[in-house]
């Protein structure tokens, strides 16, 4: 009995104007096409697989594409993912970030990839510089 009132009770979360849903793009074809949907907001979903446990400023989501995930980032204290997001499926409204790094960045940043995951990492192993996508949402939807 307890446990139907609470489900009962479950309501959708939403950051800042809500996720788009007229402007749904599978994240493999933004990534496909980065030019375009950093000038075009578009709406992206993916299951949370990780979220800020310092502040909250990020998710990653699971993508559809070769990559693996795709970032979700805000300004610190804009919007604040809750950890009770992880599992759960997400529509994001907003544009794409692309940062290329040199290879010194792309050794930095795996290394600490590697350190947050508590794996074995070797910066010499790494001869090809990465770019980096960011989604910068304005709106987050986390239906219940």
């Amino acid at each position: 009995m307890l446990l139907a009132s609470w489900q009962g009770q479950a309501k959708e979360m939403t950051f800042g104007a809500g996720a788009d849903m007229a402007k749904l793009v599978n994240t493999s074809t933004l990534l496909a096409n980065p030019g375009k949907y950093q000038q075009e907001a578009s709406t992206i979903t993916g299951k949370v697989v990780k979220v800020c446990k310092k502040r909250g400023c990020w998710m990653d989501l699971a993508t559809d594409g070769k990559y693996p995930t795709l970032t979700i980032k805000v300004p610190d204290g804009k919007m604040v993912f809750p950890m009770s997001a992880i599992g759960k499926t997400v529509y994001a409204t907003g544009t794409l970030s692309e940062q290329k790094l040199d290879l010194e960045q792309t050794r930095q940043h795996l290394a600490h990839r590697a350190h947050e995951n508590q794996t074995a990492f070797e910066p010499l192993s790494v001869t090809e510089v990465m770019t980096l996508y960011r989604f910068l949402p304005l709106g987050v939807t986390i239906p219940d």
